[in-house]
């Protein structure tokens, strides 16, 4: 496996295309899957290869002067624990220190949606802590679950 930083536009819009439509458990509402292409590739983005097959990306925002944001993820679900998702990660906050003491990533709180729970887990394994829970930041049915890390 392979991580690298990419920073062309168009490859971005694919990388996270091509991994989003992967994962319509989690990413299945098109509203929201287009924002989260269009958005990240203005971010810096990490993906990561299995050769020349693309499995997975990570793309980092800014979330106040101190507080890097965790802004989208995913792995091809062919690649779920197999350590692609904790080497993204370590990329990503490898990029964030240079600007950033903490990070934040939201999530739909705990017992909703067993796919969520999987993602909450994830988090946790690397380091991430329950903050607080915003109930109706998203809907009433997506309640927000924010998780931070010290860097």
């Amino acid at each position: 496996m392979n991580i690298a930083a990419v920073t062309n536009l168009a490859e971005k819009l694919r990388i996270i295309e091509e991994i989003l439509t992967d994962l319509p458990e989690w990413f299945g509402l098109p509203e929201s899957t287009k924002e989260y292409i269009q958005d990240g590739s203005l971010l810096p983005l990490w993906a990561a290869f299995d050769g020349e097959d693309l499995i997975g990306f990570v793309t980092l925002t800014k979330s106040s002067e101190d507080c890097g944001e965790v802004h989208c993820m995913g792995v091809k679900k062919a690649y779920h624990r197999k350590g692609v998702g904790h080497a993204l990660m370590q990329a990503l906050e490898e990029g964030a220190k240079k600007s950033y003491s903490y990070l934040q990533v939201k999530t739909v709180d705990e017992g909703h949606y067993k796919e969520y729970d999987q993602t909450i887990a994830f988090y946790r394994s690397c380091g991430f802590v329950k903050l607080e829970v915003f109930p109706t930041l998203w809907d009433e049915w997506n309640p927000c679950l924010i998780m931070i890390k010290k860097l």
